[in-house]
């Protein structure tokens, strides 16, 4: 253990780790220019751009089709976001993914409980509660595979269920866009293409400008804080879980849906109300036959949005009804209305 790093660690103002691949908006129009954004951080910031080196994989499924992104074509952000700019294509429900390599994080004890407290990673530190090994340093091997769902136009295709063969992954079991606030959507989580059960799954969101309510009440959530890092991409001796008493009081990354998968992986997702969701989870196991490592971790993320249903299942505003009475109504009130005008002044004539 390197200890004048925790010293380091221990007076650095750091931000979450979780990696997700984000859009302002997850509807597009075909052919439309658009951005797919890297945020390695929170949901809502990022604080670190990813090493080109670390991506085992970058690519997009559309038309049936998987075309892969190459290093180059990922441009930097003020040294905080990786973003790709590109342009739509045809109408279709598209899949974007990124998979990184492994690194290596060296913890103390009480940091390395601290990020599992605060992660959700609550199995595992129940594990080391039963083992009494609360007080053991940890040497932690993490992996991060993340995936987009967008919408392009109104034609949904099949590629929101292609499975990329990432390590683990979160695979809808129906069409993200086929679902609208109000419903459920069921997920699997994959483990090595096979269904990982009982694993906790967080799912969060953040609301729509436009966002229509269903029955919210059990979803308030809070977004931000101070709180750690896996992921400060240019040196390994940023890596830290350094939490102050303050924030490990205020800041969890356990914010809204817990659930926990069946015995076929699968979790059911509320969807309450309009906005872009996010599911994510850490499957983390010990490691018994090295002289390096204690434990071995792979994250997973899942992020699309979500609007109310309008008309004929469109995202397109439908103002057929007007105070209750449907056009038609109307329509047929005026002939009738000038059929009886006709008759009553024929009748005078």
């Amino acid at each position: 253990m390197r200890k004048p790093l925790y010293l380091l660690f221990a007076i650095l103002v750091l931000c979450s780790h979780d990696l997700y691949v984000k859009m302002d908006t997850y509807f597009l129009q075909p052919n439309q220019k658009a951005t797919l954004s890297l945020y390695n951080g929170t949901f809502e910031k990022s604080e670190n751009i990813i090493a080109r080196d670390r991506m085992l994989d970058a690519s997009v499924i559309a038309q049936g089709e998987r075309t892969f992104i190459e290093p180059d074509q990922w441009k930097d952000q003020d040294s905080t976001i990786t973003q790709l700019t590109f342009n739509t294509g045809k109408a279709g429900t598209y899949v974007a993914g990124v998979s990184t390599r492994a690194r290596n994080i060296e913890l103390t004890a009480e940091k390395f409980n601290d990020y599992l407290k605060h992660d959700g990673v609550l199995d595992m530190l129940q594990q080391r509660t039963n083992d009494s090994v609360l007080d053991q340093d940890a040497v932690e091997s993490y992996e991060k595979h993340v995936k987009a769902i967008y919408q392009v136009g109104d034609n949904r295709t099949n590629d929101w269920g292609t499975v990329l063969d990432y390590p683990i992954e979160f695979v809808p079991v129906e069409n993200p866009y086929e679902k609208y606030s109000g419903e459920k959507l069921e997920v699997q989580l994959l483990l090595d293409a096979k269904p990982l059960s009982n694993q906790l799954v967080y799912a969060d969101y953040l609301k729509s400008s436009h966002s229509h309510t269903h029955n919210t009440s059990s979803h308030e959530h809070e977004h931000g804080g101070k709180g750690h890092s896996h992921d400060h991409e240019h040196s390994d001796s940023n890596h830290s879980h350094a939490n102050t008493s303050e924030t490990a009081e205020s800041h969890t990354h356990t914010n809204g849906q817990q659930l926990r998968t069946n015995d076929q992986g699968m979790v059911t997702v509320n969807l309450p109300e309009d906005g872009i969701y996010y599911l994510r989870t850490i499957y983390m196991t010990r490691v018994t036959d090295s002289d390096e490592l204690t434990h071995k971790s792979k994250w997973a993320t899942l992020t699309f949005e979500v609007s109310h249903k309008h008309g004929h299942d469109t995202h397109t505003h439908d103002h057929d009804h007007e105070h209750g009475f449907p056009t038609w109504v109307y329509v047929l009130g005026s002939f009738l209305l000038v059929g009886v005008l006709f008759l009553i002044f024929r009748k005078k004539n």
